[in-house]
């Protein structure tokens, strides 16, 4: 099975479109692209600095234009596109928080006109959230989870994206992220992020109210590639929640953990990063360090003819006869939390009630994102959770 990554934010750098323009179509798409995004992708991608592509607004449809560009570049990407949700498929697609709406485009879901369109609304909404307060990211690297924890606490700092690798990034005041590289946990090291925000925590609530408003207007298609989210790992089986899940993880947590761990399971054997590419391969190349798995970061063009036969290797390969046959629900935030009373085995609708979670500042409710049934509680009345923690397991239904 091949894997496909595409990058998120962050994951840009000056002058990162200069080569690719070579390509025949290029300055065309990346006109094109702009604008869809009203925004000078073109100038932005050649000669715009650090601090010019560190706009949010701008840079998110940077980013998903690239590799959504390198990918048409590529020819496609292999494996059937006419299934059901209980069939296999031999591509798996997966995206790192905005990559995700790249990642829904590869799959189908979308098309590369609304995946750019809804990523600059996406953008330009996240933009103006991170107006409101001062706040940023960092990347930990090491150490030991519960002492990071803690500091997260004492600085009021939350963590945004368990990267696995050893990775963890964390959000929240500036002020607070300077205490916290200033005097940071023993065996760690803080590395501020080049973005404009503490994306995925409560501070972005702003801009994922925006984007609720927005979506309905869409007709997404059923995902016809294996697609993962960025919430659990698990593959989501219909556009409507995939589309549901790119507004939810805007303020929750970005587990690209679980999603290396579906990878793995499901017994991917190659893995091709779409550019702006480098940090989502050296996460896998960490996290599965003990693994023969070729890990591929099309970093120029020159790297295309060994992403192309990747590709190949994979056409005509048998399906793969698994699908993760359950799904986690997870906390959106850290606090107390208090199940519904609802029975193990129980089928529930699509937004079934199935608890609240209560935090210092506020609570949140926690409900089923699809038809299926609780399999399992994996917390109790009272029990406290981080952001991202498992609370149930579920079954999707599938239908016949």
């Amino acid at each position: 099975m091949l894997a496909v990554l595409a990058p998120g934010q962050g994951a840009q750098k000056p002058g990162m479109l200069s080569d690719w323009l070579e390509l025949p179509g290029a300055e065309s798409f990346f006109r094109w692209a702009g604008a869809i995004a009203d925004a000078d992708l073109l100038a932005l991608g050649t000669t715009g600095d650090a601090e010019a592509i560190k706009d949010t607004a701008v840079t998110q449809p940077l980013v998903v234009a690239m590799s959504l560009f390198v990918a048409r570049e590529l020819g496609g990407l292999p494996g059937p596109v006419a299934h059901t949700p209980q069939t296999g498929r031999d591509v798996v697609i997966t995206g790192h928080s905005v990559g995700e709406l790249t990642a829904a485009a590869l799959a189908g879901v979308l098309s590369v006109e609304a995946a750019i369109a809804l990523t600059a609304v996406r953008g330009r909404a996240m933009a103006r959230a991170c107006a409101l307060t001062p706040t940023g990211m960092s990347a930990v690297l090491g150490g030991d989870p519960d002492e990071l924890t803690a500091a997260l606490e004492a600085h009021g700092l939350a963590p945004a994206n368990m990267n696995g690798g050893g990775q963890v990034v964390v959000a929240g005041p500036l002020e607070g992220l300077a205490a916290l590289r200033a005097d940071p946990p023993a065996r760690t090291r803080v590395v501020p992020l080049p973005v404009a925000g503490a994306f995925h925590t409560r501070y972005m609530a702003p801009a994922r109210a925006e984007l609720e408003g927005l979506v309905d207007g869409l007709r997404p298609a059923e995902p016809s590639r294996l697609l993962l989210s960025n919430a659990d790992g698990a593959a989501a089986t219909s556009g409507r929640e995939v589309l549901s899940r790119l507004v939810s993880q805007v303020t929750s947590p970005v587990r690209f953990d679980a999603c290396l761990a579906t990878m793995r399971d499901l017994g991917v054997t190659a893995v091709i990063e779409l550019p702006p590419a480098g940090a989502l391969a050296g996460l896998a190349k960490r996290e599965w360090k003990d693994s023969d798995i070729e890990v591929l970061a099309v970093s120029s063009p020159a790297d295309l003819d060994r992403a192309r036969a990747l590709i190949e290797a994979e056409r005509g390969r048998p399906e793969a006869d698994h699908l993760p046959d359950w799904r986690v629900v997870v906390s959106p935030v850290r606090g107390t939390v208090s199940p519904a009373a609802v029975a193990e085995g129980t089928r529930l609708p699509a937004g079934t009630p199935l608890g609240r979670v209560r935090s210092r500042r506020a609570e949140a409710d926690v409900s089923a994102g699809y038809d299926g049934v609780l399999a399992e509680w994996l917390v109790q009345e009272g029990d406290l959770v981080d952001a991202g923690d498992p609370i149930a397991r579920l079954y999707p239904e599938v239908q016949a």
